[in-house]
């Protein structure tokens, strides 16, 4: 299966570290960052979960929820949460899907055999409130992700989902954002944009973030 941008997220019920779990009823009315790593007391899917545990109070104030998972059992994610809590000196916080017969693995296209038949190799997903796909970053087994882009990401879906703007390369909470080609009529972008903008090239407006 394959899924794309604005697609509903397939839906699945699975055993995991906090037991067995549906995954639209576990995800309720928040964002979430569901992504997968290749095995469990492996050195960088460590790393990578402790990131993301110590990330759970800037999840928080952007009503997200992450969840992990690989194709390891239950048993063996509590087991491992433990090395985790330890050497990176955190709370795991959220669960990890013990997805041993791989089913959601194939729902989200998270084996790809050129990188392992057998294990996931690092995708992530952000999901909106109304279960759809809006991101969809997959690394490599050998390359640890950056959780930073992952928040910054979600900035910027959060604040174009609530204006009528887009962001820039490189954006962050704070910068100029653009106005998008589809807002022509100028008495509009006076009351859309009433901090006004720049335009170094008629297609290209530039105008302060509006929330700050």
């Amino acid at each position: 299966m394959t899924l794309r941008l604005g697609d509903i997220a397939p839906d699945f019920e699975q055993d995991s570290s906090v037991g067995p779990l549906k995954f639209h009823e576990w995800a309720g009315d928040s964002w979430v960052v569901l992504f997968s790593h290749p095995a469990d007391f492996t050195p960088v899917c460590t790393t990578e979960l402790g990131l993301t545990a110590k990330l759970k109070p800037e999840f928080d104030k952007r009503n997200v929820k992450a969840i992990a998972l690989s194709v390891d059992g239950a048993q063996s994610h509590l087991d491992w949460i433990k090395d985790i809590e330890e050497t990176q000196n955190t709370v795991v916080g959220f669960p990890i899907i013990a997805d041993a017969d791989r089913k959601v693995a194939g729902l989200f296209d998270m084996i790809h055999p050129n990188q392992s038949d057998t294990v996931t190799v690092r995708s992530l997903f952000i999901i909106d409130p109304n279960k759809k796909v809006r991101l969809i970053i997959t690394y490599p087994l050998s390359t640890g992700r950056n959780f930073d882009e992952v928040l910054r990401v979600i900035d910027a879906l959060q604040l174009t989902d609530a204006h009528t703007v887009a962001t820039p390369g490189n954006w962050r909470d704070g910068d100029d954002v653009i106005i998008p080609l589809s807002v022509k009529d100028e008495e509009v972008i006076k009351q859309k944009y009433p901090k006004g903008y720049k335009a170094p090239k008629p297609y290209l407006r530039i105008t302060p973030q509006p929330n700050k």
